[in-house]
């Protein structure tokens, strides 16, 4: 008996001394060597701004979209990478052409040029002239606030939320969405970041043409249409675009680390952007510590227990093309149950903490391989949500039931603004940020690629709906045309 006691207490003092509880002392070496291998070695920086600077933006469809995909398959297979695959669709894609918007009072011809940005996926050719009508912040309430007045005309709404604490936003095609639905010929949005600053984006909800002109003005000028309005109400807009659809080939790209078994754990990233910029921040700092977490994992020999799939996704911007069809692929194959967790980096930088995606049997786990990581790495702060988002390549596998994770980081408000807009280039990125996201969703990788069984099975088709409304993503979904469940 005395013995057995003096073994706890051994125990006791090592734990204490050594700060790692029983259940993450199992990851203690692995995740110091992946941190010193990507501190020393990391190439995330350096590919990426090689990729920004002979490539571009890497918009799906286009020549440059291709080279994109060119330069992740190479840059894969010189990590040691045998296994790496293009994963080929074709679909209608959306290219901007030319675009003006004139605004003037409703009694005068004199009408004032604003500077203007398509939203992609608006018709191919619109030529319209209305009322503008100001629908707020775009909300169902602000629709059906002024649905006697919005039919025939155009309707005036912000991108980001004003004066609406704790009010839910909606994504921009959510908005157009409700448009249509009150008979609006066309949307003007106002982006929230400050300045002169244009932002583009989808504004279809299927990834399909939409039937009304959808435009992005700055918020400079939101501020001056809207005092214009009270001025000189009603005011006047012509819309005039034209754009380009046509069917196009894109390709994911896929590196298989293969493990003891045939159970997946996919690490995945949108390799595309927009075309106003070189899309530094959105996504290629997530992409391209995707593909340098697969390097880390390939200089250090890594034997996972399960295999794990490193992917870059095309068409995310245009309708999150390539992770719905590597989603199909897997149904049709009958492999979509070996998927026990996706992990998504979307303009994910310098995490400090983990996103279990309402999955509450994972809290635990989450934490305990925090704390590990805070023990390699002291400035981790290991804060934990638990709520699950849209918009992102999770969604197809989260719309299957498939449990997701994600890490939480922070981008400054500088940064922020330049979301979706021309100003998101390589200056914006930070070489230290970046190389933590790194290291942390290797760690976060590790674990899950490594425990033998997690406590998030794949839900049946009933409990993946009760758990999306659990999440208060259901009415997003409709509004979408992604609720598959009925009323």
């Amino acid at each position: 008996m005395k013995k057995i006691v003096q073994l706890i207490l051994v125990c006791f003092l090592f734990v204490f001394i050594s700060g790692f509880k029983p259940g993450d002392k199992k990851w203690e070496k692995p995740f110091s060597q992946l941190d010193r291998e990507i501190r020393k070695n990391s190439k995330v920086y350096q590919s990426l701004e090689t990729a920004t600077k002979t490539i571009g933006h890497r918009l799906t469809g286009s020549n440059n979209g291709a080279r994109a995909e060119e330069f992740a398959f190479k840059l894969l297979k010189s990590y040691g990478f045998s296994d790496v695959v293009y994963q080929p669709f074709e679909v209608e894609a959306w290219m901007r052409d030319t675009v003006t918007l004139s605004i003037a009072p409703g009694s005068s011809d004199n009408f004032r040029d604003v500077e203007v940005v398509s939203l992609a996926h608006s018709p191919v050719e619109a030529k319209i002239q209305g009322e503008i009508i100001d629908v707020g912040n775009g909300l169902p309430e602000d629709f059906e606030a002024v649905k006697d007045k919005l039919k025939g005309r155009i309707a005036l709404a912000n991108i980001g939320l004003v004066g609406a604490p704790g009010k839910k936003n909606l994504h921009r095609s959510e908005k157009t969405a409700l448009a249509i639905q009150y008979g609006a010929t066309g949307i003007i949005m106002v982006n929230g970041a400050p300045g002169k600053i244009l932002l583009t984006g989808t504004a279809s909800v299927t990834g399909a043409i939409i039937s009304i002109p959808a435009v992005c003005i700055s918020s400079e000028s939101g501020e001056e249409v809207r005092k214009w309005m009270k001025e000189e109400a009603p005011l006047e807009a012509q819309i005039d675009m034209r754009n380009i659809s046509k069917s196009i080939k894109a390709r994911n790209v896929v590196a298989t680390l293969k493990g003891k078994s045939e159970e997946t754990v996919i690490l995945g990233g949108h390799l595309d952007s927009w075309d106003l910029s070189t899309g530094a921040i959105d996504n290629g700092i997530g992409s391209f510590a995707v593909m340098d977490v697969a390097r880390a994992f390939k200089a250090l020999k890594v034997k996972p227990e399960k295999t794990i799939k490193f992917v870059l996704f095309m068409g995310e911007e245009q309708g999150l093309l390539g992770s719905k069809h590597f989603v199909d692929e897997l149904k049709k194959s009958g492999k979509l149950d070996q998927v026990s967790y996706m992990m998504n980096l979307d303009m994910t930088n310098d995490p400090k903490g983990a996103n279990s995606f309402g999955r509450d049997g994972m809290t635990e786990f989450f934490k305990t391989v925090g704390n590990a990581v805070q023990k390699v790495d002291p400035n981790f702060k290991n804060e934990l949500q638990n709520r699950a988002g849209l918009h992102s390549d999770h969604q197809p596998f989260m719309l299957e039931g498939v449990p997701i994770a994600g890490l939480s980081g922070q981008l400054t408000p500088a940064v922020l603004q330049c979301y979706h807009a021309d100003c998101d280039d390589f200056s914006l990125v930070d070489k230290q940020q970046l190389e933590s996201t790194v290291r942390i969703a290797s760690m976060y990788l590790y674990a899950l690629s490594t425990s033998k069984k997690l406590d998030a099975a794949k839900l049946s088709d009933t409990a993946t709906r009760d758990f999306l409304i659990s999440q208060g993503l259901k009415q997003e979904l409709v509004i979408g045309q992604e609720w598959r469940w009925g009323k």
